[in-house]
């Protein structure tokens, strides 16, 4: 048998087994057991492992084993694409100097005060950890000294070019001693990073991690066949019934991440959105606000989501699959992170999708199988059950139910049979969870859509790709036939159209959200070029039309009236 590798037979310091033994590392991963000895004497690598596969310690060991500590210079330059991924680094080069008590390292990055980062590079630190642009800050300050840098990683390079540091990246290569180790980092290894290699690398070794080893074996994979317009109400039936914390929701463009986070918050889900038109200051309170778990679901771009590193996320969904299988892995990865349990699931709309399935299970050698979607009665079934196991827990604990039993009791003293009294208790506890998901129910057909999107009869050619079905309506230039309206609903007018880009799901998540009018109550909605109709609860009418004259809609201001016949 053959004997287990681990971080003494690498070659490192007595005092990096320390750290590494505090860090909780029992043994080195497939990247750090090939890329460490590669680095350590000094050689050019090229890196293809994606987060959570260890890279960052890969190259952090042999780059804090070969400093200088009697030189208080910058010695290696780690460059980052976001802020985020900056930070993480920094934050394990630091744990892994635990005992090199004369290393020291510092982070910089946009959105923070230059002058504390001068300072802190004034005071002497042997490894920088920090993004392009600010890097090139520094440069042009005259801030930063890179005449004594012996190794550079690019960590994340795929990302860097993407997000369009290419420029920055080589102005910085180019500004370093020739002589020097260059380390590159990519999740993917697409042309361009290929080109830089060649030009900056001098005999690189190249170290790939295997595809069966890029998929972590305690993540579940599953995908459900789903009508596009009904993805939103799936994840929320998803996340109800397995009563998901943290969830990712990733899409491929910045408009469904906007549209899929609005959504959820009109449907109760408490989502963030994350893309690349985001400020930093805005990145930061978004990732702040999801790792404290103030909100459940972060919806992001491949772009955006790169460097997140959170470990507790319980399920990633594929609301739109990926555009190439490499990304599927990498997005996968941000579940089952520190030996838990995940789940990844991915939606499937139409034949087309059903092929992408078939072609990622080839790409990662495994199957990923088909999953039924839950019924209203399931998740109903599901809070009823948690009700029983509380009970029984409650009733297990030993102390004083004096109190208690004197509630019940002025309860009985009022005339209340002790059957009304835990009919009552249990509708206290339910009530609101039960109506909460018949709202989500629909009518028979319609549920039905969850399941036969490759079934459906084909769209007119105008609303083909529009990735929404109307929620009981419809986006079209004129009524085909005048149905009659239920005798408690109004008819709504609304003064923006499909040329405001404006879907069925968005009038019904306003109306929802702003006005407090539950999502299903909410009745037919035609959309035409310029304007809207949508039918609404008599009951509500006025309390709408007050409440959202001074909202927006999409940013656009809006205005609503009743509608004449």
């Amino acid at each position: 048998m053959e004997k287990e590798v681990t971080f003494s037979d690498l070659g490192v310091s007595e005092e990096i087994l320390r750290a590494v033994e505090d860090m909780g590392y029992t043994q080195p991963s497939p990247i750090q057991s090939q890329t460490i000895p590669l680095l350590l004497q000094g050689s050019d690598v090229i890196g293809q492992a994606q987060t959570g596969t260890g890279k960052t310690a890969a190259f952090g060991i042999p780059i804090i084993d070969r400093i200088d500590s009697g030189t208080n210079k910058p010695q290696a330059l780690i460059l980052c694409p976001t802020r985020e991924l900056a930070v993480q680094v920094e934050g394990e080069i630091v744990k892994l100097t635990k005992y090199k008590k004369r290393i020291s390292s510092t982070c910089i990055y946009g959105g923070e005060s230059i002058d504390r980062q001068i300072r802190s590079l004034k005071k002497g630190v042997q490894i920088v950890v920090g993004t392009p642009g600010r890097i090139m800050d520094h440069m042009d300050r005259r801030t930063l000294d890179l005449s004594e840098v012996s190794v550079i990683v690019l960590d994340e390079a795929d990302e860097m070019l993407d997000m369009g540091f290419r420029e920055d990246i080589e102005t910085i290569l180019s500004s370093m001693p020739s002589e020097r180790q260059t380390v590159f980092f990519s999740a993917t290894m697409p042309k361009p990073i290929l080109e830089l290699t060649r030009k900056y690398q001098t005999d690189p070794e190249i170290i790939k991690v295997l595809r069966k080893e890029l998929t972590v074996e305690n993540i579940t994979q599953v995908y459900y066949e789903v009508r596009s317009g009904l993805k939103t109400d799936l994840i929320s039936r998803l996340i109800n019934l397995h009563q998901y914390k943290l969830s990712v929701i990733f899409c491929n463009t910045k408009r469904v991440t906007d549209e899929v986070t609005e959504e959820l918050t009109a449907k109760g889900v408490p989502a963030e959105a994350l893309h690349g038109d985001l400020s930093q200051a805005q990145r930061t309170k978004v990732m702040n606000k999801f790792r404290k778990g103030h909100c459940a679901v972060l919806v992001a771009t491949d772009v955006a989501a790169r460097g997140i590193d959170v470990e507790n996320v319980e399920a990633v969904f594929n609301f739109d699959l990926p555009l190439d299988e490499e990304n599927y892995v990498h997005r996968i990865g941000r579940t089952g992170r520190a030996g838990k349990f995940g789940t990844a699931i991915s939606f499937v709309s139409g034949r087309r999708d059903a092929g992408k399935i078939k072609d990622l299970e080839r790409f990662i050698k495994t199957s990923i199988d088909k999953a039924a979607p839950p019924s209203v009665d399931q998740l109903i079934h599901m809070k009823k059950e948690q009700l029983i196991k509380d009970i029984h827990r409650q009733l297990a604990k030993t102390g004083d139910d004096q109190v208690f039993e004197e509630v019940i009791g002025n309860l009985m003293a009022e005339g209340l049979s002790l059957e009304q009294v835990t009919m009552g208790l249990v509708k206290l506890h339910l009530g609101e969870a039960v109506d909460k998901f018949k709202e989500m129910n629909f009518t028979p057909e319609k549920e039905r859509a969850f399941g036969r999107d490759d079934k459906r009869p084909r769209r007119d050619r105008s609303d083909r790709d529009r990735g929404s079905k109307p929620h009981r309506g419809s986006e079209r230039g004129g009524r085909k036939g005048k149905k009659e309206r239920e005798p408690n609903m109004a008819r709504l007018f609304l003064n923006l159209g499909k040329k405001d880009r404006i879907r069925p799901n968005d009038i019904v998540g306003a109306i929802a959200g702003e006005t407090g009018v539950s999502g299903g109550s909410i009745g037919e909605i035609d959309i035409y070029d310029s304007f809207s109709f949508v039918d609404i609860p008599k009951k509500d009418v006025t309390h709408v039309i007050k409440v959202m004259n001074t909202n927006t809609i999409k940013g656009k201001q809006v205005n609503f009236e009743i509608s004449k016949p």
